[in-house]
């Protein structure tokens, strides 16, 4: 039997559904139920915020990517980040400017707002890269890596540590330890220091290459065989 005399089943078409609900699901929980929060708290926490991320990659890369109508889901992401997106982030930072003469509770929280919403947006950012490469004719496993290695970017601390170095800080004098990279003390245990930001930093930076070189495709012919889609 040849390759091309298998009928796959259709719903193989839309298996990009699954990982899109789930991913969407807790997105929603994140920004829309649970209160605000800039602290990971735990591995488990770490975990439970990175699955949309990583839910969203895998939905991107099973996307179907020569249907006449796929195009319309990135303009309608073109139309999210100018409608909603962009307008947001500026009544964020208003609002935080607004709370600048009040306790630092006050601050706090509503820090809290924003710095959620930035760390959505630096996500929206990258995915919406990795999504036109999948539309614009990519394999689904360049895409799968390429989302992934971004993700390894994102985690990797890498703009805590350009903020800690390109930043004014009152008196000249950066702080000695990264106190609010929670996510890494996640892995550390205690806040690390500038030396040991840069050793997280390189391991996710050559993680990230390592993933970009993975034969993820010949893997995944070898595991679904005959049900690999073709137009991967």
């Amino acid at each position: 039997m040849t390759t091309s005399s298998i009928v796959r089943p259709r719903w193989l078409s839309w298996a990009w559904l699954l990982p899109a609900l789930v991913g969407g699901g807790i997105t929603a929980l994140v920004m829309l139920v649970l209160p605000p929060d800039r602290t990971i708290n735990g591995l488990g926490e770490f975990l439970f915020k990175l699955t949309p991320l990583v839910s969203a990659v895998f939905t991107i890369a099973l996307f179907p990517r020569q249907r006449t109508w796929s195009h319309w889901f990135l303009l309608g992401a073109f139309l999210l980040y100018m409608g909603y997106l962009d307008s947001q982030l500026v009544i964020e930072i208003f609002r935080l400017m607004g709370v600048a003469d009040q306790s630092a509770e006050v601050q706090n929280a509503q820090f809290a707002f924003f710095y959620r919403f930035a760390i959505f947006l630096n996500a929206f950012t990258v995915l919406l890269a990795v999504f036109a490469f999948r539309l614009g004719g990519g394999r689904s496993d360049h895409a799968l890596k390429l989302g992934l290695a971004g993700i390894l970017i994102l985690i990797s601390g890498l703009n805590d540590f350009t903020f800690w170095w390109m930043y004014q800080w009152p008196g000249g004098t950066r702080p000695e330890t990264f106190d609010w990279a929670s996510h890494v003390i996640v892995f550390t245990g205690s806040p690390p220091t500038a030396f040991g930001m840069v050793i997280f930093i390189s391991i996710h930076l050559i993680l990230a290459a390592v993933v970009m070189f993975l034969p993820l495709r010949r893997w995944g012919e070898r595991l679904l065989g005959r049900w690999m889609p073709k137009e991967v």
